[in-house]
């Protein structure tokens, strides 16, 4: 049952669900909410996992606070919640700015990280695509902030403002930060992402123990549309973390099974 918890003086919109094994966290998207996409996912973990997920501060049901949008912010937020409220090492599910944050975790953090996952996501800001779109506000995102969050409902328009800046100029991490990442790491995108092909390859190839994974005929919405095809690689790829041993290893040293 979701509800409030304390974290470090805080109060966050908390959820969890049965624990079916090792701990696992989702992290939703910038300016989202657990509850946007957590149905999506759910049966590629839930049944093997502890699963949990949180509102980040200032997103979905959590209150605001002096900074939250940017994210060295929300990657401490992220290290604080796994050590006061999992209270253990975790596998990361993050799309897009979810994703961002869980790289910036298991950089900074190892002994934190089991696992990542990432959808959807970019390391730099400059990442190859075209900009961050401005959308206009409808009145059905008006009507569902107005109704999760705990924040004046004028305080929308600002804190729209305040992330689109903050995507034009971060995050900053490097291909070098990114080989710090020790746990092995999935990247998973749609084939017609908001970043370039070449931006999500190489962050894949930075990783040491990276995957890679392009899923044909979508967007930066792949989870919400292909769901079936997303959570059976997901679910491959968390069912065997080991070093993947293949027939004609390139970027893999692995020894030739022939």
């Amino acid at each position: 049952m979701p509800t409030y918890v304390d974290l470090r003086g805080h109060r966050i919109w908390n959820s969890e669900w049965a624990n079916n094994g090792e701990a696992l966290v989702l992290l939703h998207g910038g300016l989202g909410a657990t509850e946007d996409w957590d149905t999506y996912l759910l049966p590629a973990v839930e049944s093997t996992h502890h699963v949990f997920g949180y509102d980040r501060t200032g997103q979905g049901r959590t209150a605001d606070q002096l900074g939250s949008l940017h994210f060295a912010f929300q990657s401490a937020e992220t290290i604080a919640y796994l050590e006061d409220i999992v209270k253990e090492p975790a596998h990361l599910i993050g799309w897009s700015d979810g994703g961002n944050i869980a790289l910036m975790v298991a950089i900074q953090r190892p002994d934190l990280v089991r696992s990542i996952v990432a959808i959807g996501a970019n390391y730099h800001y400059n990442h190859g695509g075209d900009p961050t779109p401005e959308s206009p506000i409808s009145d059905e995102d008006r009507a569902e902030y107005a109704m999760q969050s705990p924040d004046a409902p004028e305080t929308l328009d600002l804190k729209v403002a305040r992330m689109q800046g903050i995507w034009n100029s971060e995050p900053t991490l490097t291909v070098d930060d990114l080989a710090k990442v020790q746990c092995p790491a999935l990247i998973l995108a749609g084939d017609d992402e908001l970043f370039s092909i070449e931006h999500t390859s190489s962050m894949y190839e930075a990783i040491p123990q990276g995957q890679l994974a392009i899923i044909p005929g979508t967007s930066h919405y792949v989870l919400k549309e292909k769901p079936e095809l997303t959570q059976a690689v997901i679910k491959q790829f968390l069912s065997d973390l080991s070093a993947p041993i293949t027939r004609a290893p390139v970027r893999r040293q692995n020894p030739k099974l022939f």
